[in-house]
């Protein structure tokens, strides 16, 4: 055989063959119409897809699923993750400091983990843990996830107001002031 030879042509589709090719094609044809038809049905009952037998993806979730779906599709896994950290405290730093030092917020954006000691003896022991705390929680939540502690001491004793203040007043710190 000759390289430049062309290659022998298949031989034509004839009798059975021929109609086996024009049976299909007239099958396709109807499903093609047929499934037109359905949608047309369905978009005049007011509906689109009907629920069946299989799982697709409008089934119910399960909580835990629905939850972690929508972390992800909100970006929210570091938020999520460091609301955890907070919920797990007294396993992250001990129970004698969990007791007197507490969590309050998480500054997603500056990194900051601000925490509320209620002495000031403790929340000065939490600064100088705090390079260690860090590198705690970075190896738990993943690296630059917390830069700083910042640690606030007692808060001072709530404003009291009884019937012999003036309004408006601020205390003794406005006569004198």
């Amino acid at each position: 055989m000759n390289e430049h030879s062309p290659a022998p042509k298949p031989p034509e589709p004839s009798g059975v063959d021929l109609a086996r090719v024009a049976l299909r094609a007239a099958k396709e044809q109807a499903r093609a119409r047929g499934n037109a038809a359905q949608q047309k049905k369905q978009a005049r009952r007011g509906g689109g897809l009907r629920s069946g037998a299989r799982a697709d993806g409008r089934d119910p979730l399960p909580l835990g699923a629905a939850i972690n779906r929508l972390i992800t599709e909100r970006g929210w896994e570091r938020p999520a993750a460091v609301g955890g950290v907070m919920g797990r405290w007294p396993q992250m730093v001990g129970p004698e400091v969990a007791l007197h030092c507490v969590p309050q917020k998480y500054d997603e954006d500056a990194r900051v983990l601000t925490v509320q000691c209620d002495s000031t003896a403790w929340a000065t022991q939490l600064r100088l843990l705090a390079p260690q705390l860090v590198a705690r929680l970075n190896d738990d939540l993943g690296q630059g996830a917390v830069k700083v502690i910042k640690v606030l001491g007692p808060g001072g004793p709530g404003r009291r107001y009884g019937s012999l203040r003036a309004p408006g007043s601020t205390g003794p710190g406005d006569t004198y002031g």
